[in-house]
Order: C-alpha cells, then structure tokens, then sequence
C-alpha cells in the first residue's frame, strides 16, 4: 500500500515518531476539540499514546491516519486524518476522519482531505462502504461530508449522557471502482 498520497494542494503520509509535537499541538487545542467530548490532550504523553496507536495501525493493516502537509509548506503540519477501523460499538468499520489546525480552517483542506480519503478507500482498500462518525451540533464536518456525497445513514449512542453521534455513509459506484471518481 502506498504510504504517501497527493492532491492538488496536500500531501497526505504516513505519520512518523516525530510528528508528536504536532500530534498535541492540534489534539491538545481546546479549539479543534470544541466538539469531542473527551476534551484535549492534557500532555505530550496521550499524544504519544495516540500516535502510537496510530503507526501499531500502520503496521498491522498497511493503512491508517496521515500526516497532513501543504504542498506550499511541506515540513509543517496542519492536520491529520484519513481512513481507519475505528469501532462502532460492537461493530468494526472503515472509517473516514480528520482533524485540522485552527490555522488550517476555512481553506477547503477537510473536503480535499475527505475526497482523497474516500477515494483510497473505494479504490486502494477496495471497499463497498466507507463510514463516519460525526457530533450532531458540528455542522462544519457535516457539510464536509455531505459535500463529498456521504449520506447520513444512523445514529450512534457512543458518548454516555450525550446525544448520539451521527453516522454517515459512502457506497462505492461502478465508476470508483474503475478510477474514475
């Protein structure tokens, strides 16, 4: 499985130890967590942690969550998203998620994220269905999703005390499968 994916304006890879730094500078920001409710990163440490998890998914499924550089500044970060298992509940999905630096908002970056990611789904991992999990009240990645032809399909009672999350949903066409998106 590639390891590196572009777009027009991104560079997605695989992310690497030295990405921690900016694994709790964007996990870490209260802002980019105003809809996560686990909250932030409290310290360095969770960020391993997760990076961690992150490369030990790499390793055992040759895919997962990616670096996210602009062509324009490749030594800096600005996000970190794509396609993993991710649990369901009881139930085991190929999941499509991201999550950006404030500075990176309002640039088109997530929808170029998310249609790269769908489409590596659909055509590298060849999956008939690619899924997503958003907050109800976080109307910016709603959009995103709509946007990239995602339906929203369910709810998920996955926050204790909360409002359901809701699920969204791609199903591969002809077209995708032959690589023509």
């Amino acid at each position: 499985m590639p390891q590196q994916k572009t777009t027009s304006r991104l560079i997605l890879r695989r992310p690497t130890e030295d990405d921690v730094t900016s694994v709790f500078a964007i996990y870490g920001d209260p802002a980019t967590n105003r809809y996560n409710p686990a909250g932030p990163l409290a310290d360095r440490y969770q960020a391993k942690s997760m990076l961690d998890r992150w490369l030990q998914h790499w390793a055992e499924q040759g895919f997962g969550q990616w670096a996210i550089v602009s062509q324009d500044s490749p030594d800096r970060v600005i996000g970190f998203g794509g396609i993993t298992l991710y649990g369901y509940n009881e139930i085991e999905r190929i999941n499509l998620g991201y999550r950006f630096a404030v500075s990176a908002w309002g640039n088109g970056y997530a929808t170029e994220l998310a249609r790269a990611a769908l489409e590596y789904g659909f055509v590298e991992l060849d999956q008939p269905q690619v899924y997503a999990v958003v907050r109800p009240a976080h109307q910016a990645s709603i959009n995103v999703l709509e946007k990239i032809g995602m339906r929203r399909i369910d709810e998920l009672d996955d926050v204790p005390g909360q409002a359901p999350s809701l699920v969204y949903q791609a199903t591969r066409t002809a077209d995708v499968r032959q690589g023509r998106d």
